[in-house]
């Protein structure tokens, strides 16, 4: 981690003034090459903070910085080519007859040279493993090809950020994990940052940061290991942690068997290795 590359100052929001604060005096920052999920229940707050980052939203007190630019109607344009989102249902996203055309949509819209818009369209659809489908439609494809196609649109334009906003909520467990381990990988290869919004803490484990978000309020900020640990605290707002870390909170009801926190199933297995293998 270099600089804080995204940076909550004392954040207010609502959506009109007769309604409650979504957002309440909220601060965090987020780091160049940095993976942050972002949980929380329905209504916590969690999308509002994709779109303020984005600019979609305007904060009605606080700031908001994104690669040292406060986000204001006169800095909008630019912090959206640094910051692209993946939404929920690719859907909405999609502009195209044909799956190249519709990830040449915001390279069109930059006016990219038509070399360098060609050679970015065939990048990013390999880079998600969808160059087969360049001209196919949009809408026949399975909603795993949808959101593959939806982030190698946002790959093109070549951001330094990526915010997934509950992009995997529609897809099934082994979807879900397709697109996390394809998004990962690139964040590796390209250096970019990665936001996740998300309820489902099976998509946190390879996070370096968790902000826990609670009725428009950071809850927590820590490490998942860190997050793991805090079962009950996450079960009074409605968060329940995965399986494994569930079982591993149990198995040191009873002692001290397991160490180290396990992210998954492997590192429980190991720490249940190394355990037998002292006594």
């Amino acid at each position: 981690m270099s600089r804080a590359y995204i940076e909550f100052r004392n954040v207010f929001f609502r959506y009109s003034e007769d309604q409650p604060w979504v957002l309440k005096d909220v601060s965090f920052r987020i780091f160049s090459d940095q993976w942050v999920a972002i949980i929380g229940h329905n209504g916590s707050g969690k999308s509002t903070i994709a779109k303020l980052i984005n600019g979609l939203l305007t904060p009605e007190k606080g700031e908001i910085i994104v690669d040292g630019l406060p986000v204001n109607e006169d800095t909008i344009w630019e912090i959206r080519r640094k910051v692209g989102m993946v939404f929920q249902n690719p859907d909405n996203q999609f502009v195209g007859t044909t799956v190249r055309d519709d990830v040449a949509f915001g390279l069109e819209n930059r006016g990219v040279e038509r070399r360098e818009m060609i050679r970015r369209i065939d990048e990013s659809l390999k880079a998600v493993a969808m160059a087969d489908y360049r001209l196919q439609e949009p809408h026949r494809l399975s909603g795993g090809q949808k959101q593959r196609v939806a982030i190698a649109g946002v790959l093109a334009i070549s951001p330094q950020v990526i915010i997934l906003d509950e992009a995997t909520a529609m897809l099934d467990p082994k979807g879900r994990k397709e697109i996390m381990d394809t998004v990962n990988e690139l964040r590796t290869q390209e250096r970019i940052s990665l936001v996740t919004i998300t309820h489902d803490l099976n998509e946190i484990t390879q996070a370096d940061q968790v902000i826990v978000m609670n009725q428009g309020e950071v809850y927590l900020e820590a490490t998942p290991r860190e997050v793991f640990l805090e079962e009950t605290l996450l079960q009074t707002i409605g968060l329940d942690v995965p399986f494994v870390a569930k079982l591993a909170n149990e198995l040191n009801k009873d002692g001290n068997i397991i160490s180290k926190q396990p992210l998954n199933q492997e590192e429980l297995l190991e720490e249940l290795w190394t355990y037998h293998s002292i006594k």
